[in-house]
């Protein structure tokens, strides 16, 4: 078998085999095929594309190239959850422990933030002492004991995704709905979870800025999913704005412990309690999407949920009185309010501006080996929808530079839309696949 044949079969448009595609993962992730003939074949991919079987052999032949967790010592649906990624995104510190107070085992495997989009690690490293670094039976004996455990990607997790994003990065073939769905589902087929939730962002600030891309995307994935065996849902939600009022991994941890306390902004639950049903739904908890609501909210009014974030912080070396008083957590000394000039009502807030405000200040990795300030970031103090008058508050930075406060505070003037008449709602759930 010879790269060169196939690279030529898929510039013609034919289609490869199960076989075809196993060498060239393979021969790829061991350094045999050189960067320039994979690059050529990412390109005819980009061009011809690939059916259910390629997308379907691709996403499972990168999956194999690495370790595949086997999570059948822990009892149980073990269901998983992933976000495209977005501003202000928490969902996770909420989510999982509203699901695992109901007895549903949730195995996460989280990673680190990139670029303006925050990262579930990052958020929990606020907390001192915490750790994602467990071995494999920590992490089994953890979800076992609590239903709740989180872990960093390893580096042998889908090694072969590693390699060929950081390839397609630079060779302007990271868009195509195959490639990204593959590259996607490796890492979340290898982590070993029943049952997988996907959030699947779109809007401004959202790698998928288009709707029907994001639909596309979903559509893809759920059926990767399907076909490997995997109980599947994709929920498209609006990232057009930035979700809940903080931004900003300490500051984000604060808003999602208000919401385990039944005070989170209404955007940002509407969106937890979308992803929260499809959880309970999949684990066999509940018949129904209104049963499998009405015990999540029970979670927070009996602070069940907010009980299991602390025993799950405890578990994995963190400080869980943190949790309790959330005022204990670090916040930038520096603070600056954007003022309004105008009166109207707030039309729309470019969300990837807002994510850029936070990398700015510090709260974002512009590489993968960049430090952060945990510390920093910004409350939004207006949303879509709100009256605002001249002198009000539309956002407070929180910030340990003065300069880097200035520089942001043009973001967040640039990021806020203003119109005399007030525009309609814009629905948080675009729609559910499964």
């Amino acid at each position: 078998m010879r790269m060169y044949e196939i690279i030529n079969r898929k510039k013609q448009g034919e289609i490869l085999t199960d076989q075809e595609i196993q060498f060239m993962i393979q021969g790829y992730t061991r350094g045999e095929i050189p960067d320039y003939q994979m690059s050529a074949l990412m390109m005819a991919i980009c061009f011809q594309g690939m059916n259910e079987e390629e997308t379907l052999a691709f996403t499972l032949a990168m999956r194999d190239s690495g370790k595949v967790l086997d999570l059948s010592q822990i009892e149980g649906i073990k269901v998983d959850k992933h976000s495209t990624g977005g501003v202000g995104d928490k969902t996770s510190l909420v989510l999982a422990p509203m699901v695992a107070s109901l007895g549903i085992p949730v195995a996460k495997m989280s990673g680190r933030g990139l670029g303006h989009t925050g990262g579930t690690i990052d958020k929990l490293e606020c907390f001192p002492g915490f750790s994602t670094e467990l071995t494999e039976s920590q992490f089994y004996q953890n979800v076992n004991q609590i239903k709740l455990a989180i872990m960093g990607q390893t580096a042998d997790l889908a090694p072969a995704d590693k390699k060929l994003y950081a390839l397609r990065d630079v060779t302007a073939t990271v868009d195509q709905i195959s490639l990204i769905a593959s590259s996607i589902m490796s890492k979340k087929l290898a982590a070993g979870a029943d049952a997988i939730v996907l959030d699947v962002k779109t809007g401004n600030g959202a790698f998928m800025k288009q709707e029907e891309d994001a639909f596309a995307l979903a559509k893809e994935m759920v059926r990767i999913g399907k076909n490997a065996g995997k109980k599947m849902t994709a929920v498209v939600t609006d990232m057009s704005q930035p979700l809940g009022n903080a931004i900003g991994n300490s500051l984000e941890v604060k808003e999602a412990i208000l919401s385990l306390n039944g005070l989170g902004p209404a955007d940002f639950m509407e969106v937890v309690y979308a992803l929260g049903r499809e959880m309970v739904l999949a684990a066999g908890k509940a018949e129904t999407a209104e049963e499998a609501e009405y015990l999540l909210k029970e979670t927070i009014q009996k602070k069940t949920a907010l009980d299991k974030l602390a025993e799950f912080v405890e578990a994995q070396g963190g400080d869980k009185q943190l949790v309790y008083q959330p005022e204990l957590l670090p916040t930038g000394a520096v603070q600056l309010q954007v003022m309004n000039t105008e009166k109207g009502f707030v039309s729309g807030i470019q969300a990837e501006e807002i994510g850029l405000a936070s990398l700015d200040l510090g709260g974002g990795r512009m590489t993968k080996e960049s430090s952060i300030d945990l510390s920093v970031g910004l409350l939004l103090n207006k949303k879509r929808g709100d009256a605002v008058n001249p002198g009000d508050t539309l956002a407070t930075i929180y910030a340990n530079d003065m300069e880097k406060a200035k520089k942001a505070y043009g973001r967040v003037v640039r990021a806020y839309e203003i119109q005399e008449e007030k525009t309609g709602p814009v629905p948080m759930i675009k729609g559910i696949l499964r």
